[in-house]
């Protein structure tokens, strides 16, 4: 179990932009340390190794608190008592670069705003860079990440969830990319202009579109990563046969541990991805990891809702909001930081250690984080007995 530790953090140092695997140790025998001694090797690891993570949803958090681009600014610089994500805890865990997710509701591509959302989420996280230069950072590049690590500042890389944001226009794709933007993730919760959703049965365009295809090779000239999470299996082998530049899952886990669960991804894809020698980047979500967790949250919110009809309430009522506080307290399932590492685990041992990274969805999936993995984000994946 304590051996486990140190080849997690490893991992940390391996992460996709930043590559060139970790810097050598001395050769330890951490099989003699004490738990104590072996945390503090991680912490120092941690601190010293360049960490990225594929996937947080701070913008549009942020968005949802009221924080656009007038009024005052968030504070993300002081430790918060809500979230998963502030300048304090990245620091204290090591982090040195998470990807702040643009993310576009699927409604957006009914009733139109998309790209001006996505600008507004932007213009956000550039307001946190400007009021923070001596602790916060842009980042555009590996050198950027590389520089402002040696700097002391903490990055934060973008990337666009849900191609939404380009509406139909293909010149869309540049103007993203000259904001900033390094990644798409080409769906989310519903099929789009670009592909079908795997949280959608439509299988409207059965892959990606004939647009969608236009939009891979706009992002492949441009540079700009392809994010394969979200997508439909069909969807994800034609990005892989159409794409000249690798493919990353920013933010999905392994579906063998999910049987049925196409949001993860199947052990065919994980070995597509290794092909192409992109990345997948295990997100932490509860219901990502472990089946029965997902299993009992369905039956929690099918039991919510048969009694919301039986009695006559809304979920917003006050009855309700206390009910459900109540019976979510009482059945709430959990799962523990161990299967995050399970799930790297099974990675590495598929195709090896490159092609495995983090991609927490830090305050995207709400309360549903393992424990243990709730704070010290890098640190606690890879101890287990936490």
């Amino acid at each position: 179990m304590r051996k486990k530790i140190l080849a997690g953090l490893l991992l940390c140092g391996m992460l996709w932009s930043c590559g060139g695997g970790p810097a050598q140790e001395e050769a330890i025998d951490y099989s003699t340390l004490d738990e104590a001694e072996l945390l503090a090797a991680a912490s120092a690891l941690s601190q010293r190794l360049i960490i990225v993570d594929g996937h947080m949803d701070l913008p549009f958090r942020m968005y949802n608190l009221g924080h656009t681009m007038e009024g005052e600014v968030y504070n993300f610089i002081e430790r918060q008592e809500s979230g998963n994500i502030d300048y304090v805890r990245a620091r204290e865990g090591g982090l040195d670069a998470p990807f702040m997710a643009i993310y576009i509701p699927a409604g957006y591509q009914e009733r139109g705003g998309a790209k001006d959302l996505a600008d507004t989420l932007i213009m956000m996280m550039d307001r946190l860079v400007d009021t923070w230069p001596d602790k916060l950072a842009r980042a555009t590049s590996v050198a950027d990440i590389r520089r402002n690590h040696e700097k002391g500042l903490l990055s934060l890389p973008l990337g666009i969830e849900n191609a939404a944001a380009i509406e139909d226009d293909l010149s869309l794709v540049e103007y993203f990319f000259d904001k900033g933007v390094r990644y798409m993730t080409l769906t989310h919760g519903k099929d789009n202009l670009v592909g079908d959703s795997s949280y959608d049965d439509s299988e409207t365009h059965g892959g990606l579109s004939d647009f969608g295809k236009e939009v891979v090779r706009e992002m492949n000239r441009l540079g700009m990563i392809i994010d394969v999470s979200h997508i439909t299996d069909k969807t994800f082998f034609d990005v892989a046969e159409l794409s000249r530049a690798p493919i990353v899952a920013t933010h999905s886990s392994a579906r063998h541990f999910t049987p049925g669960f196409e949001r993860n991804v199947s052990d065919e894809i994980i070995k597509k991805i290794a092909e192409k020698e992109g990345m997948v980047m295990i997100t932490f979500g509860g219901s990502f990891l472990d089946e029965n967790y997902s299993k009992q949250n369905s039956a929690n919110r099918a039991h919510i809702q048969e009694w919301l009809k039986e009695n006559n309430l809304a979920m917003r009522d006050e009855a309700a909001q206390a009910y459900i506080q109540t019976y979510m307290a009482e059945n709430k399932p959990s799962v523990s930081v161990t299967k995050v590492v399970d799930h790297i685990d099974h990675v590495v041992k598929l195709v090896g250690i490159d092609y495995v990274g983090l991609g927490s969805d830090f305050d995207g999936v709400g309360d549903t984080l393992p424990e243990g993995l709730r704070t010290l984000p890098c640190i606690r994946i890879f101890w287990r007995s936490c």
